[in-house]
């Protein structure tokens, strides 16, 4: 029977997981042992927050028997790491090593720096004759490089039940340079009852505690796609409400807070046990706070302002504290609405946003401003008149302020890319003049559909909103995929990816649209 949370002296703790990421040397003795019987490494590698001159290298060690995968298994454990400029590692360029911690599920951040900018490395882990896979990563260009090129692939949204990964397979074979996930990595939900028309089902209950999530984690790390997904280029990760809770925000859940709160807690520990983070995003001496919001530059080309639409943001319009989300109300029935004090992204991170992005402004030398955020920014005007609470559309107010922000303030270029609807939309970002007129583009959008979780309606009732909505270019419900961007200095390509059947983990891949965006001219246009 699972046990409930622990929390352990967490200044200590801290200090581990800082000293952890370290790319320390030990003697030979500190990691000399017995054979392992079974392969550690069995949820593969990843890299991630790729600065010009260093990433960070990530694995996690598993226990012999994968159906303790929620629990530690030993104590600290030393994990030797390679990155090399070959992958036969004939050319080892740095080594190290680095302590798997029990108290953060033998997970491994190793942060290197001293790498060359703008160039590709292998890397891999060894504990004692195990040795993993090799993983591929790259260093992010220079700061006053204008790389020619960045390909990024967005994704989010890849509930188990729902589909197979095969979206992963051919994202992988894009040869991206960078992938950007946008939320809902795992979901917490138990298998349905019904388990007919799902791709394939588990044996996972909803989490209550540390070693719950951490299986589901490793439930979706098992998949061979995702894991090779993660070995082929760095990752830039957030998350949205999955990685805990249907519908959560800020400090609200479900039932009573002495309750909730551990179990967000837990929640938040194992997603950064899982991701390639740095130490860093642990601030403060508990998880009941990561700092997930960032910017990360790529050259002169592209500047990424990775959002965290979760921690902060008030409570959903007229849900009542403790319950679940309401899903979408009627304005005149719901005056808080229109309450200019309520915030998506909290107060603070708000600020920060609209100073990255008057400082992009400034320097008009990063051609393409990037927010990278959760789900759909531009609004949807349903038919019905009803209003979605759970979006931007159910924080008009705080949308507003981000629209004036970029009036004032124009980046050269602003491009918004989201997730978490499970559905294709591209639209024009507009503003409505003061002294009225026609509405003014300020910046792009492309929200993408899910690598498999379904949409959860259909496209006629999607292609009334499109007829509803003249800023909205494409809307379309029934794919599962992901976002192929190209970024060049001069023009910005995104090609939706979709996947022929997400039940047949074989299925092929085709492009479902294509569409551009000029240098110097705001909005998407069909190629």
């Amino acid at each position: 029977m699972a046990t409930p949370l622990q929390v352990p002296d967490r200044r200590r703790f801290l200090q581990q997981a800082g000293w952890a990421a370290l790319a320390t040397q030990l003697p030979r003795w500190a990691w000399a042992g017995q054979p392992l019987r079974h392969d550690p490494f069995g949820l593969g590698v990843a890299s991630g927050e790729p600065l010009p001159d260093g990433v960070v290298l990530w694995t996690r060690l598993l226990p012999p028997d994968p159906a303790d995968a929620g629990a530690p298994w030993a104590g600290p454990l030393t994990v030797r790491w390679e990155v090399a400029d070959d992958p036969q590692f004939r050319r080892i360029v740095h080594h190290g090593n680095a302590t798997a911690l029990p108290d953060l599920a033998h997970s491994v951040h190793v942060e290197v720096r001293g790498l060359q900018p703008g160039r590709w490395y292998h890397y891999r882990f060894m504990l004692g004759h195990a040795v993993s896979s090799v993983g591929r990563t790259r260093t992010a260009p220079a700061s006053d490089v204008l790389a020619p090129r960045l390909r990024l692939v967005q994704a989010s949204c890849q509930r188990w039940e729902h589909g197979y990964y095969a979206a992963w397979r051919h994202a992988r074979a894009d040869e991206p340079d960078l992938i950007l996930f946008l939320g809902d990595y795992i979901y917490e939900y138990a298998t349905p009852k019904d388990t007919s028309g799902l791709a394939r089902t588990h044996n996972l209950h909803l989490p209550r505690n540390l070693a719950d999530y951490r299986a589901r984690y490793a439930l979706h790390k098992s998949d061979p796609d995702l894991q090779a997904a993660h070995a082929c280029a760095p990752w830039v990760v957030t998350w949205d409400d999955h990685e805990v809770l249907n519908d959560y925000v800020g400090t609200h859940g479900r039932g009573d807070a002495a309750e909730w709160l551990p179990l967000r807690a837990a929640a938040w520990q194992a997603f950064y046990e899982h991701m390639p983070l740095r130490a860093s995003t642990l601030v403060s001496s508990s998880f009941q706070g990561l700092q997930i919001y960032r910017h990360l530059a790529w050259g002169r080309l592209a500047r990424l302002h990775v959002l965290d639409a979760r921690q902060y943001r008030d409570l959903q319009a007229c849900r009542k504290p403790g319950t679940g989300s309401a899903g979408a109300v009627r304005p005149e029935s719901c005056a808080e609405l229109a309450d200019p004090q309520r915030s998506f992204l909290g107060w603070q991170q708000e600020q920060w946003l609209q100073a990255g992005l008057a400082q992009d402004a400034h320097d008009q030398s990063t051609r393409w401003s990037v927010l990278a955020q959760q789900t759909l920014f531009a609004p949807r005007h349903y038919p019905s008149g009803v209003q979605s609470t759970d979006s931007w559309d159910g924080y008009p107010a705080a949308r507003q302020r981000l629209l004036q922000a970029l009036a004032q303030q124009p980046p050269r270029n602003t491009v918004l890319l989201g997730g978490d609807i499970h559905q294709n939309y591209v639209c024009n970002v507009t503003a409505q003049p003061e002294g009225g007129g026609s509405a003014r583009t300020l910046a792009s959008e492309f929200c993408g559909t899910s690598i498999s979780s379904r949409a959860g309606t259909t496209q006629d009732k999607v292609d009334a909103i499109r007829r509803n909505n003249p800023h909205v270019l494409l809307a379309r419900c029934d794919e599962r995929g992901y976002g192929l961007c190209d970024i060049s200095p001069k023009l910005w390509t995104t090609q939706l990816r979709a996947i022929t059947n997400p039940l047949d983990p074989a299925s092929d891949a085709y492009t479902l649209a294509r569409f551009v965006v000029e240098d110097g001219r705001p909005g998407p246009q069909p190629a």
